[in-house]
């Protein structure tokens, strides 16, 4: 795709209920949201603002999926992810972060779409609404994801099909059959991202599944993740996994440490730590 036949496609409304996108917050929330990350607000929506606000996003909010196994529910609804993440002072898994994230963008003026991707397995691409990234157009097209197992910490460049480096690794966008678009990370094939955009709403029944069915991913498993300058902190379960300028470390926390640690890597605090349900542990329904 040349940077003629990206750029051709015209980008939604924002800022506006009405909006095709649907994304809309209050100035409270924005306002609440920029504080959570530790951004000001734009002086205008441009490329420049857009990586600083993605850059500390990444590097505030965690991935995490702690309330699939605490029992809470997700609400794709801008107002509900966005709380979450400022008043609740959590994170969430890409449907939560990217749809929180699109929400701050377009009502801070960005122009934004909603785009469905398929996480690349190893064999083969999993299903259409596998995963939800982001376009911005500042005016120049940009692919932002702040919810992507291994942050993203910088927009990427949708024109560019030559090396881009940052934080986080060298990435390569390539075309790919249909019009869709393949994401690679250090060389390896990441996920195949489709730029039609979509709705929030389109998520719903793939956010359903990746959050109740025993067979998927994140019921089967805890993680909270963050980068850190050094390079990453993440906590599975017990296991504290630490990978910094002196290497990787990994130490299985005694049961009354695992509450303590969520607060002291990630801020977030809860009552109880979250653990997985026998039946998830086993694979059974």
């Amino acid at each position: 795709m040349t940077d003629s036949q990206v750029d051709d496609r015209p980008a939604p409304e924002t800022a506006d209920a009405g909006s095709p996108t649907g994304l809309h917050i209050d100035q409270h929330r924005v306002a609440a949201y920029l504080e959570r990350i530790g951004a000001a607000r734009p002086a205008q929506p441009d490329a420049v603002s857009l990586r600083e606000l993605q850059f500390r996003h990444v590097r505030t909010v965690p991935f995490e999926n702690l309330g699939i196994h605490l029992g809470e529910q997700i609400s794709l609804d801008p107002q509900s992810l966005v709380d979450k993440i400022s008043a609740g002072r959590r994170g969430g898994i890409c449907y939560e972060s990217n749809g929180a994230f699109a929400a701050l963008l377009s009502s801070l003026g960005y122009r934004v779409s909603l785009l469905s991707a398929r996480v690349f397995m190893g064999e083969a691409f999993g299903p259409p609404f596998d995963h939800l990234a982001l376009r911005v157009d500042t005016p120049e097209p940009w692919l932002v994801d702040v919810g992507f197992g291994r942050q993203i910490e910088f927009p990427l460049r949708l024109d560019d099909r030559g090396e881009q480096r940052g934080p986080g690794g060298a990435f390569r966008i390539e075309d790919a059959p249909d019009g869709d678009l393949d994401v690679y990370r250090d060389g390896a094939l990441q996920y195949r991202v489709e730029t039609r955009p979509r709705a929030l709403s389109d998520f719903a029944s793939a956010c359903w599944w990746h959050t109740t069915s025993p067979e998927a991913h994140f019921t089967r498993s805890l993680v909270c993740s963050l980068p850190t300058e050094s390079g990453r902190v993440t906590l599975s379960g017990r296991k504290l996994l630490v990978t910094d300028a002196e290497g990787h470390r990994q130490v299985d926390l005694p049961e009354d440490s695992v509450v303590a640690a969520y607060r002291d890597h990630f801020g977030i605090t809860l009552d109880h730590a979250p653990e997985l349900l026998p039946s998830r542990l086993d694979g059974e329904a």
